[in-house]
């Protein structure tokens, strides 16, 4: 996939950068001191030479690739298993058809270990299973050039992989498709692949849009490919890994050109925006250097504490390499392999956090042996537990790897207690979702010891609460803008001027700009960095208003924009391509009016009405088409559902909500248009919550709210819904609770 030497020359390759390690002065260390656990020995019996990525077995034991030639039993390279401590063995001798197989391994869902070859005697590589046991199935063969990157396990249970000719997508069966073919002029991919919280798949690039700067890019699991930052002269290109998603959402990277006065690369963080920032120059002496290189590439790790850590293959003592650490705080520091034949150099393997809390590694050079070694850092981390699975569903199996475990050790999701689970050994447990389940931590307590996941486990078709609203509302309006939500005015007693924002992330509150004056069954909207409310009423049963407004963050202050040629209430505002759609809605009849509000000119047009006549819907943009439902008709409520083609101006009937409701609480999530609760004609509200896929046109029953709820106002954040307050029907209580539903 990139410029590999062949076996034989890696090894020379090696044997002469040991050579000049020799001879290196000693740099003192800054970062945390590697304790060497063991050194691979030379010659056939063992996986000299360790390469690509390490991984956790369900065993407690550590697993990695030795594949240099004239290695292992068949001279092809050997999987090495290695305990904590360092007691080491070779687990399996890679067939002799096989002698490029240094990708390093991965491990699957099912406990298997999977893992590619660059080349096999009989075609350009392929893709291979490896059970505990010792059992070694080649489960696809490449056409067009291999890959020296392990595959990743997706959300979805397939994995995903990188060739040169592009992203290749197999099921667990072995089904093998290519989903996105590389063109110029993004071309030379140097990195594998990371999934984000958002589901896309995110890697690097050599050859980009920017020319040879390279890019960070994303691809769907469908396919849709998009860069998403060139990489630049000033701040750093050429990627020489591929990039991790952090706790904080961002990710992170290294180059190794550009940047500072070395020129020599720096660490950069960017978010799912293109937003980069450069977190650290580095210096090849005193940091070493990230090199592309001839082996596989290796990404950063971020531990729980927060912190990062890498490897530099080369520069500093006699072109060793280094490990450094970046703090939370991006304050960097290195340890440089001092050069010599005791602690090793020139990591190429990925670091891991074992659940023990310790970090380990591997160097490809130096060692007793000349023929690398396995280290350990201490991290100050406790204990702690790796989820196989990190989201599923009530009843859905999930693999916990971690420590001490015992017959009597208790398992809990977000302090919910798992009845049937099942233990294999001290290190792996498999626990069946729990009933009341919802998204948070999973936690073991085995005796006085508790353990909790590096992770949240995410509860698929579930329902979570959020920290109550200060103010109790309903009839309010909300918009989502720079990862905040706005909840603005609605009724509690009578209209309400407040502005409420909830920050999903920290789970808290605060409080806004109060509305000039009062309002509720409103609509809002964010685009253009700013809050925009539509209409709606200053008192029930009042006159109904086409006033339009706008919210600045930066001043904290509202403005008046050119009214709504149609004064209305309970109207739905929905954005596409920038421009905000305002549909429906009630001014003493129920209205069938559709106009679009540019913000950038702050003019309107009229555009074609919707078929029925609707107040009180939700609404979304799918696949590029506005979707609407579960509204209420002029004398019946009807459930009609209708898609809106921007383009073309007109819209289709699809088929309607079976319940017939109005008000509820929905948004679009993926490629799915929600709607929870809401209530019937008669004032009584609903728990029932469904989801319409247009792709299908059809509705699926799912989780019902906890709290029956009518006229609440909806949010989609983070791929989840939220419901604030409204209330428990007519004449009933008006809430401040928060709803979150995680399809």
């Amino acid at each position: 996939m990139k410029n590999i030497l062949p076996s034989s020359q890696r090894v020379i390759a090696v044997v002469l950068t040991l050579f000049a390690a020799f001879f290196a002065g000693v740099v003192p260390s800054q970062a945390q001191t590697p304790t060497v656990l063991y050194s691979f020995l030379n010659g056939s019996s063992d996986a000299a030479f360790p390469t690509g990525n390490i991984v956790q077995g369900r065993d407690g034991f550590m697993y990695g690739v030795g594949a240099a030639s004239g290695r292992g039993a068949n001279n092809t390279g050997a999987v090495y298993k290695i305990s904590p401590a360092g007691v080491e063995s070779v687990f399996f001798n890679f067939p002799a058809q096989f002698p490029d197989c240094i990708s390093g391994l991965t491990l699957g869902t099912d406990g298997n270990f999977y893992g590619t070859c660059e080349m096999t005697n009989s075609s350009p590589g392929n893709i291979y299973r490896l059970t505990p046991a010792g059992v070694f199935t080649d489960l696809h063969d490449f056409t067009n050039g291999g890959s020296d990157l392990p595959p990743i396990q997706a959300s979805d249970g397939n994995f995903y992989g990188v060739v040169a000719a592009g992203i290749y997508k197999m099921t667990p069966a072995g089904v093998f498709t290519m989903i996105h073919t590389f063109a110029s002029p993004d071309v030379q991919p140097i990195s594998n692949l990371t999934q984000g919280s958002d589901g896309n798949l995110y890697g690097t690039l050599t050859l980009c849009s920017n020319g040879n700067r390279g890019c960070v890019y994303k691809v769907s699991t469908t396919g849709v490919f998009s860069e998403v930052y060139l990489f630049s002269d000033p701040t750093g290109y050429s990627p020489c890994t591929g990039v991790i998603q952090a706790s904080d959402g961002k990710f992170y990277g290294a180059t190794d050109g550009g940047a500072g006065a070395n020129n020599s690369g720096d660490l950069y963080s960017v978010t799912t925006a293109g937003v980069e920032v450069d977190l650290h120059a580095f210096n090849s002496t005193t940091d070493g250097s990230c090199n592309p290189g001839s082996f596989p590439v290796v990404n950063m790790l971020q531990v729980n504490d927060g912190n990062f850590y890498g490897t530099n293959y080369g520069g500093a003592n006699g072109n060793s390499g280094s490990i450094y650490k970046l703090t939370a705080a991006h304050v960097f520091s290195a340890f440089l392999f001092p050069g010599n034949n005791v602690d090793g150099g020139q990591p190429y393997s990925t670091l891991i956090q074992n659940t023990n809390g310790k970090i380990y590694g591997t160097t490809s050079s130096g060692g007793a042996n000349s023929t690398g070694t396995f280290f350990s850092v201490s991290t100050g981390d406790a204990a702690f537990l790796r989820l196989q699975e990190t989201s599923g569903k009530v009843g859905s199996q999930i693999g916990i790897l971690g420590q001490g475990f015992g017959p009597s050790s208790v398992i809990k999701f977000n302090g919910v207690t798992v009845n049937a689970w099942s233990r294999f050994g001290s290190t792996f447990m498999q626990a069946m979702v729990p009933a009341g389940a919802s998204d948070g931590f999973v936690t073991v307590t085995t005796g006085a010891t508790t353990l909790t996941s590096s992770k949240k486990f995410i509860v698929h078709n579930s329902w979570g609460t959020g920290a109550p609203m200060p103010v109790a509302a309903v009839a309010a309006c909300s918009a989502v803008l720079n990862g905040q939500i706005y909840v603005v005015g609605g009724y509690n007693g009578s209209a309400q001027t407040a502005v409420q924002i909830y920050n999903p992330t920290t789970n808290k509150w605060t409080t806004g700009t109060a509305l000039p004056g009062a309002l509720s069954n409103q609509a809002c909207a964010a685009v253009n960095g700013e809050v925009y409310e539509f209409g709606g009423t200053p008192n029930v049963g009042g006159s109904q208003t086409n006033a339009v407004l706008a919210y600045n963050p930066a001043t904290k202050t509202w403005s008046s924009k050119h009214a709504m040629p149609t004064a209305r209430q309970d109207i739905v505002a929905v954005v596409s391509n920038n421009v905000v759609y305002v549909i429906g809605g009630y001014d003493g009849n129920r209205l069938s009016t559709l106009e679009a509000y540019n913000p950038a000119t702050d003019t309107w047009s009229s555009e074609s009405s919707m078929l029925v006549a609707q107040s009180g819907t939700v609404g979304g943009v799918v696949a590029g088409n506005i979707v609407i439902s579960t509204g209420a008709g002029q004398s019946v409520d009807t459930g009609d559902t209708e898609s809106y083609s921007v383009s073309g101006n007109a819209w289709t009937s699809l088929k309607a909500d079976a319940t017939v409701r109005n008000n509820p609480c929905g948004g679009v999530v993926g490629a799915a248009l929600y709607a929870a609760g809401g209530a019937n004609r008669a004032g009584s509200s609903f728990t029932v919550n469904e989801a319409f896929t247009p792709s299908k046109n059809g509705w699926t029953t799912l989780a019902p709210l906890p709290q029956a709820t009518t006229d609440p106002a909806s949010a989609v954040s983070g791929g989840q819904l939220f419901c604030f307050g409204g209330f428990t029907g007519l004449g009933g209580t008006t809430l401040n609770n928060v709803q979150i539903y995680q399809p």
